[in-house]
C-alpha cells in the first residue's frame, strides 16, 4: 500500500483515509493544516491511486495494514480522519486497535447495512467499465464535489480501479455495521454528515454518535456527500478547532 508521509518527524501521526473511488490526493487541501504539528500519513488504499495494483479485499485486511503502519510510527497515538469508505475504516481501526488511536474524525460513514446486496453488486460489475470512460468519470466527479484542479487526478484514479476492487470495496461499504468495540473506544470522536446527504447517511451519523455517547455529532448545513472536498476551508478550520479543545 502506497503511503505519502509529510510533516514533522517523530510527531503524533495523523492518518488520513480517503473514500472509495478517489485516493490520497483528496486530502491535498487538509495536509498543510496538519504538517506543522503532526507526521501526516496519507495512504492510497488498496485498489486506488498508486495502490491500484493491490486489489481491495476487505475492510478487515485493510485495517490490519493500517494498524501495522501506525505501529511503525514513533509519535504515539494517531489522529485518524476518514471520509466515506475511509470513515468506516477509521471506526474499525478505533474499535479494534484503540491503543493506536487518540482521536477519530468520521465523515459521512454509512453504518446501516443494506439488504439484498447481490443484485446491486452484480449490476455494478456490469457497469464497471464505464468508470474508465472520461465522460462518465467527469459526471461522477461533479457528484463528489471534485474541484477542477483535482479532476485529472480523479479521472486517472477512476480508470485504474478494477472490477474486483470496485465490487469488494462497495460490497464492504454496503454491508458495514458498527463493530462492538466502537462503544468502548476511549478516545475522542467527531462525527460529521452533510444536511443534503441521503437520509441513510444522516441516520448512520446519529447511530455512530449514539453508540459512543461521548462523541460529538454535527450535521453540516448546505453539504452533500463530500464535505472535505465541498468545503475544504471550513473542514480544516473545524478540525483545528476541535483538536484545540483537547
Amino acid at each position: 500500500m502506497h503511503v505519502m508521509t509529510t510533516g514533522l518527524d517523530n510527531a503524533p501521526p495523523a492518518l488520513l483515509l480517503h473514500g472509495g473511488g478517489v485516493a490520497g490526493w483528496m486530502w491535498n487541501s487538509l495536509r498543510p493544516h496538519l504538517e506543522s504539528t503532526h507526521t501526516v500519513l496519507v495512504p492510497d488504499l488498496p485498489g486506488h491511486g498508486r495502490s491500484h495494483h493491490e486489489p481491495y479485499v476487505s475492510h478487515e485486511r485493510t485495517v490490519d495494514a493500517l494498524a501495522d503502519l501506525l505501529r511503525r510510527s514513533t509519535g504515539g497515538k494517531a489522529l485518524v480522519v476518514g471520509f466515506s469508505l475511509g470513515a468506516q475504516l477509521a471506526i474499525e481501526l478505533a474499535a479494534r486497535h484503540p491503543g493506536l488511536v487518540a482521536d477519530a474524525v468520521v465523515v459521512s460513514a454509512q453504518a446501516k447495512p443494506i439488504r439484498f446486496t447481490v443484485p446491486l453488486l452484480r449490476a455494478l460489475g456490469v457497469t464497471a467499465p464505464l468508470a474508465r470512460q472520461r465522460w462518465f468519470a467527469t459526471v461522477q466527479a461533479r457528484k463528489l464535489f471534485i474541484p477542477p484542479d483535482l479532476l485529472e487526478e480523479y479521472v486517472r484514479t477512476s480508470a485504474g480501479i478494477t472490477r474486483q476492487t470496485l465490487i469488494a470495496a462497495v460490497g464492504a461499504n454496503l454491508r458495514f455495521e458498527l463493530p462492538e468495540g466502537w462503544a468502548r473506544f476511549p478516545g475522542r470522536a467527531l462525527v460529521l454528515a452533510g444536511r443534503r446527504e441521503r437520509r441513510l447517511m444522516r441516520e448512520s451519523a446519529t447511530d455512530i454518535h449514539a453508540a459512543l455517547p461521548g462523541s460529538t455529532l454535527e450535521v453540516v448545513e448546505g453539504c452533500g456527500h463530500g464535505i472535505p472536498l465541498q468545503r475544504p476551508d471550513w473542514f480544516a478550520g473545524r478540525l483545528r478547532a476541535w483538536l484545540s479543545e483537547r
